[in-house]
């Protein structure tokens, strides 16, 4: 069956597609493929930097503009190529090591090196690399701005009602008055700190070796600081060195990117709630549009649905952030495979 947004199984490339499809080139498989690529040909081309390792010369401009437009121009059909060579790895990374082998065929200075693609690495210096320029993506280009955009609506709420009087509750019984302006403010106030905890967070990542311990890179180039060569290499990624790891960066940074936005979600959860109970006291009501039905069976009715959906799907989105956050920072001794399907 063809694949679309009746077919899929998940909301989230279904029924709420036109919410989520900004995402789609970061998190998607293709995504992960297209951050894959972009970390195998900037170690590739950094190994040709370093005159310690005299086997792999310094790229020409043409080789390194070769090696640019391979990542820049990546295509469905080269994550379809990935994909295909996987069907014989039955490795999901070493199949984008062979796919970028294909893709500098042509090129006999790059050819005649093509084995230190992928020099000293696990597959989890490729991956966590991999998964940090894409959260590291989705906070600059999607998350911050979508959260801003709410904080400025809420923000002109405030601005707009600062003087409109409304009755208190405490308790769910009447207070003292205050403003509607004023309880906005709050929601703005509340939100603009997890988002900036946000701004904030670290995306940290690691090019180590199979545990840790530069064990491939020191028998191969005893002389190279390769503890100085990682930390260059992910700090121009965009990121932050974390010197100390197993096989496996620990994830905690990404625990710390996800609790900024389940208190984000939280505070959009109260929200939620407050408005639903202004809406049931009758002190805001909703629009009629032509055309919708509020009740299948009751006609009069115009139910507070958006803030309903808003509710339940925080709910869910919590959830997941959640369990991964405490899932990912546990990893049985150098490393087990549980978090790799979880990251998925």
């Amino acid at each position: 069956m063809e694949l679309n947004s009746l077919t899929a199984i998940s909301p989230v490339d279904g029924r709420y597609a036109n919410k989520t499809e900004a995402l789609r080139p970061i998190f998607s498989e293709f995504g992960l493929m297209r951050a894959r690529v972009e970390v195998e040909v900037r170690w590739f081309q950094m190994l040709s930097e370093l005159e310690a390792i005299k086997e792999v010369p310094k790229f020409s401009e043409s080789a390194n503009q070769l090696l640019d437009k391979i990542v820049r121009d990546f295509s469905l059909a080269d994550a379809q190529r990935i994909k295909d060579i996987e069907k014989t790895t039955n490795h999901d990374v070493k199949a984008v090591e062979y796919f970028l082998k294909e893709k500098i065929a042509d090129c006999a200075e790059l050819v005649s090196v093509s084995e230190f693609i992928h020099f000293a690495c696990t597959s989890e210096d490729i991956n966590n690399l991999s998964y940090a320029l894409m959260l590291n993506q989705a906070r600059d280009e999607i998350l911050l701005p979508t959260m801003q955009q709410l904080i400025a609506a809420i923000t002109q709420l405030a601005h707009d009602n600062a003087e409109l009087p409304l009755m208190s509750r405490t308790h769910g019984q009447p207070a003292s008055p205050t403003t509607l302006g004023k309880e906005m403010a709050n929601f703005v106030h509340r939100l603009k700190r997890q988002r900036d905890q946000l701004k904030q967070v670290d995306i940290t990542g690691k090019i180590n070796g199979a545990v840790g311990n530069y064990n491939a890179h020191f028998a191969a180039y005893p002389e190279v600081a390769w503890p100085d060569v990682a930390k260059s290499f992910v700090e121009r990624l965009g990121l932050v060195w974390n010197p100390y790891t197993t096989q496996i960066e620990p994830h905690d940074c990404i625990a710390e990117y996800y609790a900024p936005i389940i208190r984000f979600n939280n505070i959009l959860l109260d929200f939620n709630r407050d408005i639903w109970g202004y809406i049931a006291l009758g002190h805001f009501k909703q629009k009629t549009i032509a055309g919708e039905i509020g009740s299948s069976t009751m006609p009069h009715k115009v139910n507070p649905i958006d803030f309903e959906n808003s509710e339940g799907n925080l709910g869910i989105a919590n959830s997941l952030f959640s369990h991964l956050a405490d899932k990912l920072q546990v990893s049985r001794w150098q490393r087990d495979l549980s978090d790799s399907t979880a990251l998925r």
